[in-house]
């Protein structure tokens, strides 16, 4: 009758896949976790910073009655900065944003990008004021003006369904475009008033990120 040999104590345990799945799960979901809340951090900073520069670029060109280089230089930071943080702000909620969603952001960041360029131009040719600029662009800012309305209406609509945000954002971006829209050829003053509205449902799409919970990290 043989016997089998007991193992040796003290040799060492061979990890199967499962277990050495479980422990890399365990090493770096907390750190998923942190990169997840930084990128929160960041989209939302750029959402509210840049959308409170855009409508203070907006009442300093209201005081000064035209544009000045300091004005149009805060512009050009400010809708620059609005293709990347709409693109990241549709990011932040896939997928129940849906195709609408993408489709909206997309239209509304590249109608920035062309706007971006007006103030290039408008600093470049030291235009003085916002009719003068929408001379020289005729069409061009009608037809992208369009395009801003119909993504941000877009947009509106899809973070409205995905509930991600507040709800009241959504419904504020939609009714936003439409004013910035209408307010095309009033005082400085009503576009103003008119370009706060869709900046303050950024604001509260940027707050919503900032007072998010971050994840506690797990002990190394």
């Amino acid at each position: 009758m043989t016997t089998t040999p007991a193992p040796a104590t003290g040799t060492p345990t061979r990890r199967g896949p499962a277990a050495t799945g479980r422990q890399k799960t365990g090493t770096h979901g907390p750190r998923r976790d942190d990169t997840n809340a930084d990128l929160r951090l960041v989209v939302g900073l750029a959402a509210v910073g840049f959308s409170a520069l855009y409508v203070i670029s907006d009442l300093i060109e209201v005081a000064q009655g035209g544009f000045s280089t300091f004005r149009l230089v805060l512009t050009y930071l400010a809708e620059a900065a609005i293709p990347l943080f709409v693109i990241a702000l549709y990011a932040m909620q896939r997928p129940r944003i849906g195709r609408l969603g993408l489709f909206g952001a997309l239209a509304y960041a590249y109608s920035y990008v062309f706007f971006t360029t007006t103030v290039v131009y408008a600093l470049a040719a030291g235009t003085p004021n916002w009719h003068a600029l929408g001379k020289v662009f005729g069409a061009w800012m009608t037809v992208h003006g369009l395009i801003m309305v119909v993504g941000g209406l877009a947009f509106g609509l899809a973070t409205l369904r995905a509930g991600v945000f507040p709800r009241w954002t959504g419904v504020c971006l939609m009714a936003g475009v439409v004013l910035v829209a209408a307010a095309a050829g009033l005082p400085n003053l009503t576009r103003t008033a008119a370009e706060a509205v869709p900046a303050a449902a950024f604001i509260g799409m940027g707050l919503v990120l900032l007072n998010s919970p971050r994840q506690p990290t797990a002990p190394g």
